[in-house]
């Protein structure tokens, strides 16, 4: 009986040990396609070459220096990568840098959204890899985060609130990028960070106060940025056992420090005052380095004997006193550099190098004696100031110099450049004022505040550093844009717009354009008009078409309560997404993953006007047909921003709380017609004119698999994953949600769609691999 028991135990814990088996298996599949696509995004790394024809378990690979993947029970918790690409450049202005950072066409975007479907990773370290671009807020998405080290990368801009929502973070380190924003001020929700590193940036602002806050704070390195201000009192961080906030601009006082902190880094700033007698009691203390800043006064001479310290630099202040009230020097206090202050007297024994201690001092630049030279120090330094004054005397009239003489070649070169840039303005003049429309100068327009005007800018600086530098709007002449369409002939015209008239163009440089012809009525001033094609002019973004300039041209108009407008954008050769779905151009219509490249793209446009501008771009005419793709079939939206011309501006209030209600409605109507796209890119043009009553009819078929085989287009259904497209079907499903409140917002799409991209991606690369097979 007992043997029986004992077999059927073994038995029962054999079943359950190949059912986990099974199902780590399944799991982990899943698990390494998503390391996979890791891989893809870095650009293929030497380090993790290996993972390229491994069939096994990711998670037995084993650690290296280099990579390191471990996981709990059946999924990832930890990734580290470390690679090659160290930022060898002085300055980096946003953009990709052959062998240096991963290419242009990397997206940090896409990365991250992968990053977020490892849900249960605890460690990421992804160190040197060339990663650049903006950190997305999306990051928080990984809430079982404890560990996030992205240093000696390529990121810029601010670092994303999103961060702070991470609460099981405990090491944050952004080390060796180019973050160019202030420290963020969120640090306090953070109760279990141990490790704040974000050295080597270019991070600017006032030490963030809520770091006095982290009772749990170990470490914090801040150094080698420009970060300005004084420092709170830290007394707090109990737990601090160094601080490093090296080669920054802080100019205040030194702060009170915590008893138990062992190493304290503040030179090169301008730190100011005298060194806190507290400093003293530190008895912890092993290294402190307080060298090039402007501390006055006399040290608290316990420095020199605390029990651990090793390291104490004093050098390059305007450090003052006699030295004798040093007594001893601790037993441990191997480096001391007091050089270039205003020490005199003489030097204690315990700091003589002639003595038989062992310990590196530097004392030179004080006015010190060694030894036993009786001779006056004071006497010593007076005849040094001497010296150095007069010395520093001769320089400044060297200097003095050498600086009249510039002002004066300088004088001569401005008066010669003015004359000849009279003579060219004289030219200019006479020649302009025949094709240069007249333009009234009208007072500040009633209807736009002065504030809505000064904020109607860029705001994102995702959104800034992701558009085409291009030139500011031009303002065309009615002869320039007569000359460049034939007159406005009807052989020019391409058709009528959701607003106006258009037309090919040609100007004299030889670029192709496309002019809109339209009517407004004047509900305000010519000025105000200029303000708001300015406005205009401010989208920039690479999926929209580029917007050129205008022309305002009241001449032979009949009707004195409108003016002709003129708008001029770049001109899109291959046609408008909705042709490229059509069943009767079989030789345009594209595939699955192209239709999401064009969705994608879109998506990013419409969320830079919702979200990149003050005020917010609504009620963007979104259509297929307002979908233009050029030979590339890189897709860019027309038709954007009319509203700001064509209606009255957003008005915030002062406090900046963002638009009122019904603007956000109007945000919302945008999602709505996106999702009519969404549909039109799932079906093709048989949905377009049928509106909500074929939503009724016919979205339930999307739900099963026969359904889907009816309505769906052929083209789609042959190149699609069901992963990707039932991704894109449910997002869809929302934006045309009757109830505003229920669509996402355009951030959430775009997330969704690339969410799609990627799992369809990753099934097409499976399948690649099983052909050839």
């Amino acid at each position: 009986m007992r043997c029986y028991c004992s077999n059927l135990v073994a038995f029962i814990l054999f079943l359950s040990w190949g059912f986990f088996i099974s199902n780590t298996h399944e799991l982990q599949s899943t698990q390494t396609q998503i390391l996979l696509q890791i891989r893809k995004h870095l650009e293929y790394p030497l380090q993790i070459s290996i993972w390229e024809n491994y069939t096994g378990d990711f998670c037995s690979l084993g650690s290296s220096p280099q990579v390191s993947i471990k996981c709990e029970g059946n999924s990832v918790s930890e990734v580290k990568i470390m690679g090659d690409k160290l930022s060898k450049v002085n300055d980096f202005h946003g953009y990709a840098i052959k062998n240096q950072t991963l290419s242009e066409s990397f997206s940090i975007d896409s990365l991250v959204v992968t990053l977020t479907r490892l849900n249960t990773l605890k460690v990421l370290s992804l160190v040197s890899l060339g990663i650049w671009g903006p950190l997305p807020d999306k990051l928080h998405r990984i809430s079982s985060l404890e560990l996030l080290d992205l240093s000696s990368n390529f990121m810029f801009g601010s670092i994303p609130d999103g961060i702070s929502r991470l609460i099981k973070l405990h090491t944050l380190t952004l080390d060796g990028n180019f973050f160019n924003e202030s420290v963020p001020n969120w640090f306090g929700s953070m109760s279990n960070l141990t490790i704040l590193s974000l050295k080597n940036n270019r991070l600017k602002g006032e030490f963030p106060s809520s770091v006095s806050k982290l009772t749990v704070l170990t470490d914090v390195s801040l150094s080698h940025n420009n970060l300005t201000g004084e420092l709170p009192d830290l007394t707090t961080l109990s737990s601090l056992n160094l601080l490093d906030l090296r080669e920054n601009r802080f100019d205040s006082e030194l702060p009170l420090l915590p008893n138990g902190v062992t190493t304290v880094l503040l030179s090169d700033n301008s730190f100011n005052g005298n060194i806190p007698e507290e400093f003293s009691k530190l008895n912890h203390l092993q290294h402190l380095d307080l060298s090039a800043n402007s501390l006055v006064g006399p040290p608290p001479f316990g420095l020199f004997s605390l029990p651990n310290i090793s390291y104490l630099n004093l050098g390059s202040n305007m450090l003052s006193g006699s030295l004798h009230n040093i007594i001893k020097c601790g037993e441990n206090l191997g480096f001391v550099d007091i050089s270039n202050n205003r020490f005199t007297g003489s030097l204690p024994s315990c700091l003589d190098t002639n003595s038989s201690n062992k310990r590196v001092v530097k004392f030179d630049g004080n006015c010190l004696i060694t030894g036993n030279e009786q001779e006056n120090s004071d006497n010593i330094c007076k005849e040094e100031f001497t010296k150095k004054k007069r010395s520093w005397g001769s320089t400044v009239w060297i200097v003095i110099g050498v600086i009249g003489i510039m002002v004066i070649f300088l004088v001569i070169v401005a008066f010669v450049r003015l004359a000849f840039r009279k003579r060219e303005t004289r030219r200019e003049t006479d020649s302009l004022q025949h094709t240069v429309p007249k333009v009234i100068q009208d007072s500040l327009p009633s209807g736009i505040s002065s504030e809505v005007l000064a904020n109607a800018r860029i705001i994102s600086e995702a959104s800034k550093l992701g558009t085409h530098v291009v030139p500011s709007c031009r303002v065309f002449s009615i002869e320039e844009l007569a000359e460049a369409t034939d007159n406005f002939s009807a052989s020019m015209l391409l058709g009528e717009g959701s607003i106006g008239k258009l037309y090919k163009g040609m100007l004299e440089n030889g670029s192709y354009i496309v002019v809109r012809s339209l009517s407004l009525f004047k509900k305000y001033s010519i000025r105000n008009l200029k303000v708001r094609l300015d406005l205009l002019s401010k989208l920039r973004h690479p999926h929209l078409v580029g917007f050129l300039g205008y022309c305002i041209n009241d001449e032979g108009l009949e009707d004195t309560t409108s003016s002709r407008i003129y708008l001029v954008h770049e001109y899109i050769s291959n046609g408008n997404f909705r042709a490229h779905l059509s069943q009767f151009s079989p030789n345009q219509i594209l595939k699955w993953p192209d239709r999401l490249a064009v969705l994608i793209g879109i998506a990013k446009a419409v969320h830079f006007l919702h979200t990149g501008v003050i005020p917010a771009s609504s009620s963007n005419r979104l259509k297929t047909n307002n979908i233009l793709l050029d030979e590339h079939c890189f897709a860019k939206l027309s038709d954007y921003g009319m509203s700001i011309i064509t209606e009255e501006l957003e008005q915030f209030e002062a406090k900046g709380d963002g638009p009122k209600p019904w603007h956000v409605k109007k945000l919302a109507d945008d999602v709505y017609d996106f999702g009519f796209i969404l549909l039109e890119a799932l079906v093709g043009p048989v949905v377009t004119g049928k509106g909500e009553a074929f939503l009724l009819n016919e979205m339930k078929s999307f739900g099963s698999q026969d359904g889907r085989q009816r309505i769906v287009d052929p083209a789609v259904l042959t190149t699609c994953s069901q992963e990707s497209l039932s991704i894109v079907i449910s997002i869809t499903n929302k934006c045309i949600s009757i109830d505003p409140a229920n669509r996402p917002s355009f951030e959430d799409v775009l997330w969704n769609l690339q969410y799609a991209a990627q799992v369809q991606a990753t099934a097409d690369s499976e399948q690649k691999s099983e052909g050839a097979s």
